[in-house]
């Protein structure tokens, strides 16, 4: 099949979406497709896998957020692309100028498309102080998503979701996490000697973008908590954002990391000793999954990842929604419990060993095979100009 791809994000920058995206798309070159990739043109180069062909787009600089970018609208360019090399299906991963045309010229074409529900922008205005736009901003999300045949979520509750907010062809497809590389073996003793952490040391760990709709007065208050049980402990952040400097300046005894790739950032999770994670805005949070595999205890709020994946009391702590006194109490009393860290941290390293990345790409391959086939039987005229 030849597949189009279309983000606004993709690496080298580092975030959730663009690594989901980029392992989909190498996933599905492995398997022998062509996969042409759009996306945004970015200052630094990236050396894709064979077999992802990439066009690059207008983009712009993403407010408040250093380094990353998102597309201008493109449909004539788009349009001019598939009718030379029309796609079977396409997968539109982002909801911005550039997805949106996307799935507008898809439709006026008749190729089958699907898209991916990735990041909570309906929750987002709350936390940048234009909370009166939210009812707009869901409404924009309502009609992209009502365009394509397929809207992909990480798990039934957000798929329920979409129901709610008039979405009715959501599709599960659950994420998975590279249990090699997210591994208790990456655990490096220099590191934490750069920490200023011996054996006796708890190391919490945060790793995302450093952001206000990430709940990071919660994170900071958590440790706080933790500190005066464990005084000599750390706090170890993973990542940038609009919120990093102001963070820094407030919490001079904090260690910031900056962003972090591949295996150092399996070293980063290994050396660490529990995460955190008190976000209210993720439609999943693939940082759990890769705290998990690591062999980190988690401490996360009852939805996305957590709800899929976090057992309470057995490789970490499921908060209710809002519960802040029990999120803070139980990190707390984590972190002053080394011999309760090893036990909860060997749980969470098996409880996804067995989380295939193959079994996704197979999954996501399938769905675009029977989008494809279903357009086929639709409108039998379309394609055979194809």
């Amino acid at each position: 099949m030849r597949i189009g791809i279309v983000s606004e994000t993709y690496p080298p920058e580092i975030n959730g979406v663009a690594l989901t995206v980029h392992s989909l798309a190498a996933g599905l070159a492995s398997q022998g497709h062509t996969v042409d990739l759009i996306r945004p043109r970015q200052a630094q180069p990236f050396d894709d896998e064979p077999g992802i062909v990439t066009l690059e787009v207008r983009g712009a600089a993403l407010p408040r957020y250093p380094g990353l970018r998102f597309g201008l609208p493109a449909g004539g360019t788009l349009r001019e692309r598939w009718k030379r090399l029309r796609p079977d299906a396409i997968y539109v991963a982002t909801e911005g100028p550039l997805g949106w045309s996307a799935v507008r010229t898809a439709k006026r074409m008749g190729i089958p498309a699907a898209t991916g529900f990735h990041t909570r922008f309906d929750t987002y205005a709350n936390h940048y102080g234009v909370g009166f736009l939210t009812p707009i901003v869901r409404q924009y999300l309502r009609r992209f998503h009502c365009r394509a045949g397929a809207t992909l979520v990480p798990t039934q509750a957000l798929a329920n979701e979409l129901q709610t907010l008039g979405v009715g062809t959501a599709r599960l497809l659950r994420r998975a996490v590279d249990t090699h590389l997210f591994h208790p073996s990456y655990r490096c003793a220099t590191l934490r000697d750069q920490w200023g952490a011996d054996g006796n040391t708890p190391v919490v760990l945060y790793v995302g973008r450093i952001a206000p709709e990430k709940n990071l007065d919660l994170a900071v208050r958590t440790f706080r908590a933790i500190q005066q049980q464990v005084p000599k402990a750390r706090y170890v952040w993973v990542g940038d954002g609009p919120a990093r400097a102001a963070l820094q300046e407030a919490n001079p005894d904090f260690i910031f990391a900056g962003m972090q790739r591949g295996e150092a950032l399996a070293r980063h999770y290994a050396s660490a000793d529990l995460f955190p994670f008190p976000s209210l805005s993720e439609t999943f949070g693939n940082v759990i999954l890769e705290a998990l595999a690591a062999g980190l205890p988690v401490v996360a709020y009852e939805e996305g990842a957590a709800r899929e994946h976090l057992h309470h009391g057995q490789n970490g702590y499921r908060i209710h929604i809002g519960d802040e006194k029990a999120f803070i109490a139980s990190a707390t009393t984590l972190a002053s419990n080394a011999s309760l860290i090893r036990h909860m941290g060997r749980a969470a390293q098996q409880s996804i060993a067995n989380l295939s990345p193959d079994a996704v790409i197979r999954e996501f391959e399938t769905l675009l095979r029977e989008l494809a086939q279903e357009n086929v039987h639709e409108h039998p005229a379309t394609a055979a100009h194809a």
